[in-house]
Parts: structure tokens; sequence; C-alpha cells
């Protein structure tokens, strides 16, 4: 009886789901949020073909790449909370649950089709908050052909990654496209290295922040700083005055080697240069093989804002994200791993097959800063831009993480 009870309530659900999709006539104006720079007109392409299923729907994308939660924040002070808001998982989202401003879809039967490990990601208070949209690794992108023709392989100790980078520079190659002017991408570079070092305890030490008992540094961090100030060194002359849409050229440009991205950088760099013949591998921050592991965890996720006057509507877009089409829009269109059950990725470069073999070949670590209290995430892409510019030392850079979470652990009591 309680399973007929159970599965007469999902009928219910879903039947009002649906409804609220096509029964409803009234023209409505959504308003989406995101930061993916590199699928601006991929998203606004998938929120045309929404709207030619749905009519009365139209949707307005607005895109922020830098001091992103700045600017969210001061919408929501405003009153002008975006309908659908993409945001980081973890952190992210449990920062504005929290604060009320996101719309409780726990029992929305759009999570069926969700791949299960994703829903932690989304979850605060055992309550779930947003839609896991995609899954995604950050490591080395690299010229295939460049590391063929100079009979190179992809490094597996930072040693093995020092001789890379020499034989590159002897053939007048750049090892490294960088970004340092854009301060964003820094803040995963940093967290990267932070990780491996913690991989093993990361939990542990998270908790000890939260707690007031840890630090940033240690011995392995402060070692963690000379394969930064290797990276600068190898990353070419002009390195300082490079922002991502540099990163992105300089790559696809046969002249540099590699970038320390996300994959979603491969797929900006592939748009300008359709020959590029790439793959992934992580980065090796030690000289221990084991430690080398590739950054992967949920991406992006969508959640509602729970001051939507049209939730109904929004949720009907994200409940054709995870239909058989709006998958495949996903994978086809914007280059992203779907967290979404039945995902059909064979057709995706040589990058994104890389990145599932090394998940199933568990070599993969999550995404530490995620966990990170936001503020603190924010700014290391700050400090290790100071530190790049000389501006900070080493020593300065940890202190100011440190003492930045123990002001985020003093505003949660």
């Amino acid at each position: 009886m309680n399973n007929i009870k159970r599965i007469f309530f999902i009928i219910i659900l879903l039947s009002m789901l649906i409804s609220g999709c096509k029964d409803a006539k009234k023209p409505v104006n959504l308003m989406f949020f995101h930061y993916k720079q590199e699928i601006i007109e991929q998203i606004n392409e998938i929120a045309t073909i929404f709207n030619q299923k749905y009519p009365h729907i139209t949707i307005t994308t607005e895109i922020v790449v830098n001091l992103t939660q700045d600017f969210l924040n001061a919408k929501i002070i405003a009153g002008e909370a975006p309908d659908i808001i993409m945001l980081q998982s973890y952190s992210n989202v449990f920062e504005y649950a929290k604060g009320g401003y996101l719309l409780d879809i726990t029992n929305n039967p759009i999570l069926n089709n969700i791949v299960e490990q994703t829903k932690k990601s989304v979850t605060f208070n055992n309550k779930i908050y947003a839609l896991p949209l995609d899954l995604a690794a950050i490591g080395i992108v690299y010229n295939k052909n460049i590391f063929s023709k100079l009979n190179l392989k992809p490094p597996v100790t930072f040693l093995e990654l020092q001789n890379v980078c020499k034989v590159l520079n002897q053939n007048k190659i750049i090892p490294f496209s960088a970004s340092i002017k854009d301060e964003w991408p820094l803040g995963h570079f940093f967290s990267m290295a932070h990780t491996t070092i913690h991989d093993h305890d990361l939990f542990e030490w998270i908790e000890s922040m939260n707690k007031g008992l840890g630090s940033f540094d240690n011995h392995n961090m402060r070692e963690i700083f000379k394969v930064f100030d290797f990276y600068l060194l190898n990353s070419g002359p002009d390195s300082l005055e490079m922002d991502y849409s540099n990163q992105i050229l300089n790559f696809s440009s046969d002249k540099y080697a590699m970038m320390v991205q996300g994959l979603w950088a491969y797929g900006a760099a592939k748009q300008i240069n359709p020959n590029l013949n790439a793959g992934l591998f992580p980065f090796p921050f030690t000289n221990k093989p084991d430690e080398t592991k590739l950054y992967v965890d949920t991406d992006s996720c969508l959640a509602v804002s729970s001051k939507s006057k049209h939730k109904k509507e929004a949720l009907c877009f994200l409940e054709f994200l995870t239909t058989e089409e709006g998958i495949k829009l996903i994978v086809e269109k914007c280059k992203l791993v779907p967290a979404i059950k039945g995902a059909d990725v064979s057709s995706m470069d040589k990058p994104f097959q890389n990145f599932l073999e090394y998940v199933q070949l568990k070599q993969t670590m999550p995404w530490g800063f995620a966990m990170w209290p936001v503020s603190v995430f924010e700014s290391s892409k700050k400090e290790m831009q100071k530190y790049y510019y000389k501006q900070k030392t080493a020593k300065n850079v940890i202190e100011s993480l440190d003492n930045l979470w123990q002001e985020s652990n003093k505003s949660d009591h």
C-alpha cells in the first residue's frame, strides 16, 4: 500500500511539473544569471530552443565573469534576484540556501534524473537547493602534436614536468599559456595545489579550519609556492599581462604547449583552432606519482530564486535540461559532461575521454575550494594575483587566508 501511495504521489508531482510548463499561457520572461563566458552563444541558443518549445516563456541571460558573487549579492540586496541562478557547487549553494535565497527542490522529480553522487554538492541541512548541471575537470590541457613531435609524455611528477618544460624551451616553444591578469584562474590553481597536499586528510583539515585550529601554513604548502614560481617562469615574457582570452588565444596558436585550466577552456580554444589536437592530464605538484590526481567535481549548478514570481516556469527550464533533448544540447553545444543519468559523451573529444579515464581509474581528487568559505576562495584569487605581481609574499598570502577563514567562522556564530 505504501508503494502504491508513493507512486501515486510521484505521478501527481510529475503532472504538476508538466502542467507548469504547458498549461500556463501568460507570457513570462525569466532572467538567467550565469558566469560561463566560453558558452555564451550556446546558452542563448538553448534558451531559444526552449522558447520554441514553450513560446510563452522567454529567457534573458545575464553573464558576469569577474567578481560574480559581488554582483549577484548586489542584485539580491536590491530585490532584483534572477529567476534562475548559476552557482558553483558546495559553499556557494550552501551560503545562498542558508540565507533563504534559493528554492527548496528536494521533492522535485527532476532530481530523479541526476547522478546520485553529485547531489551532495547542492545539499544543505538535508535539503536540495539546486540542480547539478555538469561535472568538470581542472588540470593541464596540452597540445598533443607538440608533445608527439618532441617525444614528450604527460609527466606524473614535478621533476618530470620540469624536464618537459626544459625540452619545450630548448625548442622555442613556451611551456604554459597563462592567465594572470584575470584573477579567477589563479584561485583554481592555488586550491588545486593545496588539495593535492591535503587529499589524504582534506575533510579533517577543513573541520580543523572551521574550529579555528588549522592553518594553510605547513612545510608542503610553502614548497608549493616554488611550483607557482616555476609556472610563472615558464609562461612567457608577457604572462603578467595575459588575461583569460589571451590564454585561450595563445594556447590555440600552437606556440604554447600547455595551459592550466578546466576543460571548458579547451572548448573555447577548439573554436579558435578547429584542428587543435589536445589531451588532458593532472598537474604534478609533487614528486610522488600517487599524489598526481585530476581535480574533478560537480562544477556549475542551477538554482531557482526563492523570490522569483515565476518558479514554475523556471523549474520547467531545469526540467527541460534533464530530458534527452536537453542532455544532447549540453553535450553537443556546450561541450560539458552532464551530471545527468544516461548522458552519452562518447562523441566528445579526447580531453573529455582522458577526463573519464582518470575517473574510472579513481585518480581524482575533489574540488577543495568548493568546500571553503566563499569569501576565502574569492580572496585566494586576488591574493595569488598580488603574489605574482610581487605585492605580497607567500607568507602574506597564507596569513591573509588564515585570517579571513577565522573571520568567516566568527560571522557564522
